[in-house]
């Protein structure tokens, strides 16, 4: 199985982006076995998937974010990157990256890999 680790900032200010990268060993992103995914966890509430990219840099993302959320990929260094922009205390959470292995009506699912996670806090 692929290994996917999270970094960015612990901390940020309302209306700043967020920017996460997740990096992929064990693996290419370019394979055709994983949709590269992120998701979230609010403090106290449930898993919230984000969004995805494919090995061809095709993109899905929840309707619910759609409007100021961004997934990219740097393909020469194996890594895919989320912005999240205007952000709020809302978007406080732990931020996961996952490697899922299906996608249905443009939400992706079954996550055998997983990153440890990396907390984001918004505050003023």
């Amino acid at each position: 199985q692929v290994q996917l680790q999270e970094s960015g900032p612990g901390l940020g200010k309302p209306s700043q982006t967020l920017s996460l990268t997740c990096t992929v060993s064990g693996g290419s992103i370019f394979t055709t076995d994983y949709y590269w995914s992120w998701i979230r966890q609010p403090p106290g509430k449930g898993l919230e998937w984000m969004g995805a990219i494919t090995y061809d840099g095709s993109t899905y993302y929840s309707p619910s974010l759609k409007s100021h959320t961004s997934i990219s990929r740097d393909t020469s260094k194996n890594q895919f990157s989320l912005q999240l922009s205007s952000v709020t205390p809302e978007d406080t959470a732990v931020y996961y990256c996952a490697a899922a292995l299906l996608c249905r009506l443009g939400q992706t699912s079954l996550f055998p890999s997983w990153g440890q996670g990396t907390q984001f806090t918004v505050s003023s």
